[in-house]
């Protein structure tokens, strides 16, 4: 599984009631640090761990500083300093030099901090704010439009968290080198839909990762908006089906298009489109991806999920490199 917090609601709805749970969550940090406010972590009374609030260099402790919560069934905050010499975190050789302030919280049939609700939400595809009470056992999730910030802050003692289900990527077209694509983006933990209306192609025994094949592209458009897609990578090699990927997809509520090949078959799906790159109704990349070498099908699709990442998140690096990729 991956560490997408929908995976980790998961593994904990399907083994709620048959061990003990605790919710560990970052909810401050200072100077450098693997994982940012508002990180979760979910930690059963089998000791086993789903998610990480480090890069694994602290959760042995705090698993052991779980069972305690188990046991007391009250709430614990804990810190980590990584430039204390006297700190255990120290000790453990951890390189990144920060400070990590965790929070504890025990789930029980009484008070499950309002988990479903956020699991019920990411199953939706519906964002929303999730409240957590720092040092206490309260937490609540409001469902509802994009949360307006990007990233967890701290408000009269209430620990503030976006919450957003993870990308939805649709890849058009289903060939050999779409199979490390695929694959790449179900390791990220990304819902995957794979489209290719030629039977040779998108062969299920070869994308056992995809979520849902689709066969026809004439309701490509419909799809993106009642599926909520994020980003599509059309890489049909074929003029025909990429342009009419992307003229189904373009003003689907996209943030992200990626169409393979060179700058001149970018032109050329636009003119076998009908479109003009002007009336584009979202980014497109063409040629897809960011130039970070390599040649083979595992590079090309290591190259083109980055650059989907970085537009999706927002990134201030990922944009740069978008220009330079340009």
């Amino acid at each position: 599984m991956s560490n997408q917090l929908s995976d980790l609601l998961h593994a904990w709805l399907n083994a709620r009631h048959d061990t003990q749970w605790v919710l560990g969550t970052v909810y401050r940090t200072e100077g450098p640090a693997y994982r940012k406010a508002g990180a979760m972590m979910l930690v059963n009374g089998l000791g086993q761990q789903f998610g990480l609030l480090s890069g694994g260099c602290l959760e042995s402790d705090i698993v052991r500083h779980a069972r305690r919560v188990m046991l007391s069934g009250e709430p614990l905050t804990l810190v980590y300093d990584g430039s204390d010499e006297d700190d255990l975190s120290f000790r453990l050789g951890i390189g990144c030099g920060g400070k990590v302030y965790i929070m504890l919280q025990p789930l029980s049939d009484d008070n499950d901090l309002d988990l479903p609700a956020v699991a019920a939400a990411l199953g939706k595809r519906q964002p929303g704010v999730y409240y957590q009470e720092i040092g206490g056992s309260r937490a609540r999730f409001q469902a509802g439009e994009a949360p307006p910030l990007q990233c967890s802050r701290i408000e009269d003692g209430w620990l503030v968290t976006p919450i957003l289900p993870e990308p939805h990527l649709l890849v058009v077209g289903g060939g050999i080198d779409a199979r490390p694509l695929v694959g790449i983006a179900k390791t990220l933990g990304w819902l995957v839909t794979l489209a290719d209306p030629r039977p040779a192609n998108a062969r299920a025994e070869h994308f056992p990762g995809a979520d849902r094949i689709l066969r026809n592209l004439d309701g490509l458009g419909g799809y993106a908006v009642e599926q909520c897609v994020d980003s599509a990578v059309l890489m049909a090699h074929s003029i025909d089906l990429d342009a009419q990927g992307l003229r189904h997809l373009h003003h689907s509520g996209l943030k992200h298009i990626a169409l393979l090949g060179p700058r001149h078959r970018f032109h050329q799906v636009l003119e076998r489109a009908g479109l003009r790159e002007n009336e584009l109704g979202c980014p497109v990349s063409g040629p897809a991806g960011l130039r970070i070498g390599g040649q083979l099908p595992e590079s090309i699709a290591l190259s083109i999920l980055a650059e989907c990442h970085a537009v999706l998140h927002r990134q201030a690096e990922g944009a740069r490199l978008l220009a330079v990729a340009q």
